[in-house]
């Protein structure tokens, strides 16, 4: 089974990988057998890429990357009842233990037994098939397409982050971060009701692309303007409601409070690869609730749905489509971080 191999740090390769073909490709009763179509190229990918490892996870032996991801079904086990050969697909990435008890509390993302797709020692899905458990793959209505579906797994964090942030209608967020996570999470907020959305970064051409999703969204360049000074003129010096953290970046995080209103609420996306801190003396004086979120939970299938309705909009954040032989040369360039690309794809061969 040929497929994109992490064999090191700063090492891919695209060969075959026959380990994969024992254990983690048998089918049981609860499980379907799916042939990739479109894997998307995520920052945890290129992370483990460009340095081996991600807090705890480390990459001690090959691993195979990927795990946003849509497909269609080519076989079935002997009790699945919602899954057919051919229907097309997305996966969710991460199972759970269903016996745990994150699980049986609705909390199954923190399950620390949970299997992700790409997390040393878990392989991922840059690979032709794969099999999966029938609750964690969703079939797609015809008007999504696979580009659309391999989006739905980034686009969940988005989901998760403006549902733990409580959006009230009406309300005004600031997305620190334009990249893929920063964009879908305002997308979600706005989805969710808010009336604005703020988005910041660094690179001209991501707020270009920020700008273009709707007009309700307003790009801030902080190497030309100052956040708070923007914040606080747009809104007759109250602050936004939300302020949801999507760059990972501590120096970001250490004046989180400062744009955000009376009674508002932080929401830490994840993603730091270095410890932060913040000001709890400014969340105070403001009674900030602070949300922090692991990956998501319960959201897929609305992502789904929000797809096929038209709500969410994710074809402008794919920005570049690669053949899956050119995999080592798209990571090559992802880990380059090109300012004008959002999210990358690779497609297997049909």
């Amino acid at each position: 089974m040929k497929s994109l191999v992490l064999e090191k740090k700063d090492e891919l390769s695209l060969r075959d990988f026959p380990a994969i073909d024992r254990v983690e490709e048998t089918l049981t009763s609860r499980d379907v057998r799916i042939k990739l179509h479109t894997v998307g190229i995520c920052g945890s990918d290129v992370h483990y890429y460009t340095h081996g490892r991600i807090g705890p996870f480390v990459v001690n032996e090959p691993m195979i990357l990927g795990h946003e991801a849509s497909g269609t079904v080519l076989e079935v086990g002997s009790d699945v009842t919602t899954l057919k050969v051919g229907d097309r697909v997305c996966m969710e990435p991460g199972v759970p233990d269903p016996n745990s008890r994150a699980t049986r509390l609705g909390m199954y993302n923190v399950d620390p037994a949970v299997q992700f797709w790409a997390t040393p020692p878990v392989h991922g899905i840059l690979r032709p098939t794969c099999v999966h458990p029938e609750a964690f793959t969703f079939k797609l209505p015809d008007n999504v397409s696979f580009a659309e579906a391999a989006m739905v797994e980034p686009l969940a964090v988005g989901v998760h982050a403006a549902t733990k942030a409580r959006v009230k209608p009406g309300d005004i967020a600031l997305v620190l971060g334009a990249g893929p996570i920063g964009l879908v999470t305002a997308l979600s907020a706005l989805a969710a009701g808010c009336a604005r959305v703020y988005v910041t970064d660094l690179a001209e051409k991501k707020l270009e692309i920020a700008s273009s999703l709707s007009q309700a969204i307003t790009p801030i360049d902080i190497t030309k303007e100052d956040i708070v000074d923007v914040i606080k003129r747009d809104t007759d010096g109250w602050g936004v409601n939300i302020v949801f953290e999507a760059t990972g970046s501590p120096r970001a995080a250490a004046g989180i409070f400062e744009p955000l209103c009376p009674g508002g609420c932080v929401v830490m996306i994840g993603g730091q690869p270095d410890p932060i801190s913040y000001d709890a003396g400014a969340a105070m004086v403001r009674e900030a609730r602070v949300e922090n979120i692991f990956r998501y939970a319960h959201v897929f299938p609305r992502c789904v749905d929000m797809l096929s309705s038209g709500a969410i909009d994710v074809k402008p954040l794919i920005t570049k489509t690669f053949d899956f032989e050119d995999s080592v040369h798209a990571f090559e360039i992802a880990a380059s971080a090109p300012p004008a690309d959002v999210k990358m794809q690779i497609e297997l061969p049909q």
